[in-house]
Formats: structure tokens, sequence, C-alpha cells
């Protein structure tokens, strides 16, 4: 657009037929790598060569794949170690073969997988967590995992250091294991209350109804509170200010797990304007959007309740605006009229405003103030047909 604003878009790959002659020469080139296998450790260069080589094997040539990563796999576990240590323990705190090693994890297969746990990581999985470089492919091997039955034994370890990866600052290890606790539907509840524990709101009982801005802060209770750990002490309002990448991404997470109550009855008990907060943080928005378009109209109820009031200011957001958008799209008709109501009054405000005016046009609030009958009978309609494509997708 002209005079616009040039956005960098990320690259799109873009497959395309290409000359057979291109396959054997792939295959040879791929022999000719694993002939030279050593290369792909001693060399940062080369490593990018292997991991280049592994990508484009593994999307149009999964057998020659396989065999690149066996290859791999046999000379990074077969060099010599201390007696009972992995050589691979080696190889996965260095910083040229850690990322080969992240790339081997993300197209191995599930048999190689297991393998790699049993034989080479089981009981050093927390160390790893812990190690500057090391703790990325485990981060790897716990997404690569998620599918798998081994997933169980991987996070039954892992769990057990969680305080102190936290403590290390690790945080991708731990969003990445809620993510696959998210995605295996296994031990949610065991990460749940680990990270309760981890953030000292597990006792008393009372403490439950913080784990939301504990949790997007990466804060214990104590220092969020700024109060001593004492069983009988009375929890003063704090306004949210602290809202962080991987605590947002860590909640993200969590609120894709069945059970989500803890979570919602935590955002249900935030004030209005720490609601705000949320919706206008770069962080904080997308937990927002994430908890009350995957509640049920009940649930969401309750939360649109708590934010009466605050329409306004978030139309008028760069932010909140689009999350009040997506908020829009999945509300029930009556759920979105409330919000029409209080949004109406505001024309002048809402239509001089670079983001607002978006969401006057796309609420149809025109419409609403001059004919309300047509436009609930439109938005019913709306209605009616997402919840017909919803069920077909089900």
């Amino acid at each position: 657009r002209p005079g616009g604003k040039e956005r960098s878009a990320a690259p799109q790959m873009t497959d395309f037929e290409i000359p057979t002659s291109f396959w054997y020469e792939l295959k040879s080139l791929t022999e000719a790598l694993m002939e030279n296998i050593q290369l792909s450790v001693r060399d940062a260069v080369a490593s990018a060569v292997f991991q280049t080589m592994l990508t484009v094997c593994h999307r149009k040539r999964p057998k020659l794949c396989k065999q690149l990563l066996k290859r791999i796999a046999e000379y990074l576990t077969g060099h010599s170690a201390a007696p009972g240590v992995s050589p691979l323990l080696v190889f996965l705190k260095d910083q040229a073969s850690s990322h080969l090693i992240e790339t081997m994890i993300q197209f191995s297969h599930k048999s190689l997988l297991r393998d790699l746990y049993k034989h080479h990581l089981k009981g050093n999985l927390v160390d790893l967590a812990l190690h500057a470089i090391a703790n990325f492919p485990i981060q790897r091997l716990t997404a690569a995992s998620a599918k798998h039955k081994h997933f169980v034994r991987l996070f039954d370890e892992l769990v057990q250091g969680v305080e102190a990866i936290l403590a290390s600052g690790h945080m991708g290890v731990i969003v990445q294991l809620a993510e696959s606790c998210a995605e295996s539907g296994e031990r949610q509840g065991e990460m749940m209350q680990c990270l309760l524990q981890a953030f000292h709101c597990a006792e008393p009982g009372s403490r439950h109804v913080s784990c939301l801005p504990l949790f997007m802060s990466l804060l214990t209770y104590e220092v969020y509170y700024q109060s001593e750990a004492e069983e009988g002490s009375t929890q003063k309002e704090v306004p949210l200010t602290s809202i962080c990448y991987h605590g947002s991404r860590l909640v993200q997470a969590l609120a894709k797990f069945k059970e989500r109550s803890l979570l919602l009855s935590s955002l249900r008990t935030m004030s209005p304007a720490d609601l705000l907060t949320l919706a206008s943080d770069p962080a904080g928005s997308h937990v927002l959007q994430a908890l009350i378009t995957t509640s049920s109209d009940k649930g969401k109820g309750k939360i649109l309740k708590r934010l009466e009031g605050q329409y306004v200011h978030m139309a008028s957001s760069r932010l909140g605006s689009r999350v009040l958008e997506a908020v829009w799209n999945s509300c029930t008709v009556s759920q979105r009229k409330s919000i029409a109501q209080e949004l109406a009054p505001c024309e002048t405000q809402l239509r001089a405003d670079q983001f607002a005016r978006h969401v006057w046009a796309k609420f149809a609030l025109s419409h609403f103030v001059q004919r309300r009958a047509h436009w609930q009978e439109i938005q019913t309609g709306e209605s009616r047909k997402r919840k017909m494509f919803s069920d077909i997708l089900e």
C-alpha cells in the first residue's frame, strides 16, 4: 500500500517438482555425508549442512532421512566415555553438536527417541535441563515425545526438578513440558499441582486464586505480594504489572488442559483494571483471549461481567481491540448485545480512534444504534452459521 508501513513477513517455503536427476545427486551427497559423519560434530558449518540435509530428506525422502539419523546417532553414542556415562551427554553440552542433536531429535522416529532416552538420557534429564546449552535439546525431546508412551516416564523424571529449572531461568523447558502435557493429555493434573507448589500457592487453598498472576509474572507468592509465607496472612491487592513472555506461553499451554477451573477462577477474581492491563499487554493479551474464547458460554459470561466498563478502553487499544474482536466472534448474541450497548453511546470517541473505528465497523454498531431489531436478526443468523460449522468440524 502506498505510504503504508512495511512489515517483515516470514519467508514462505515453496514446494515444487524438481528434475529426477536431483534425487540421485541427493542420495550421493547423503552417502558422502554419512561417510564423513565426524564432520557433523567437529565443524559448525558442516553441522549446518547436516541439519539442512536432515530437513530436506525428512520432507522428501523419509527412508534416506532414517538412514542418516541412524548413522548420526551411532556416531554420537558410539564414542568412548567414562564408564557408565553416555558420550551423548558430552555432545549435548557442546554449542555446535547440540544444534545437530536438536534437529536429529525433531525428525527421529519413535524407536530412536525411545532408545535415546532409555539408554543415554534416563536419569540425567534434570541435570541437562539445568545446563545452559543442553536444555534446548531437552526441550526438543520433550516436544517430540509428546505423541509417544515414553513421555510419561520423561515427565515423571523432569517434574522432579521443576523448581530448580525455574530457578535457573530455563523457562523454555517448563513451557514445553506443559505444552506436551496438553498435547498428550497425560499428567496434566500433576503438572498443575507441581506448578502450584513451585509458585508457593498450593497451600493454603485460598492461594489458588492467585495462580494466574503468579504464573504470568513467573514470581512466587511471597515475591509477588511482598509478604512472608505465613498461613494466616491476608493477601493484599497488588496491581498486575509484570507479565512476561514465557509466563504467557505457560498459561496458554495450561489453558489447553482438560481441567482449567483454577485458571478461570483466578481470572474471575482479577479486578477490571487488571483485566484491561492483561488485554492491552503484548504477552497478556494472548492469555486473556485463550481463556475467554475457549470457555463455555456460561463461563464466558462470568468473565465478560468482570470486563464491563472496560470495553471502550479495550476497543481503543491496539492489542485490546484484537482481543475484543476475538471475544466477539466467540460470544452468544446476548453477550454481543451487552458489549454493543456499552460501546454504542461512545460513537464519537470510537469512530475517531485508529483502532476502535475498526471495532465499530466490524461489530456493525451503526446498525445496532439505528436498526437494532435487524442487527439482532443478523447476529442470530451469524451465530447459527458459526454453530453449524463448529458442529461439522467436530
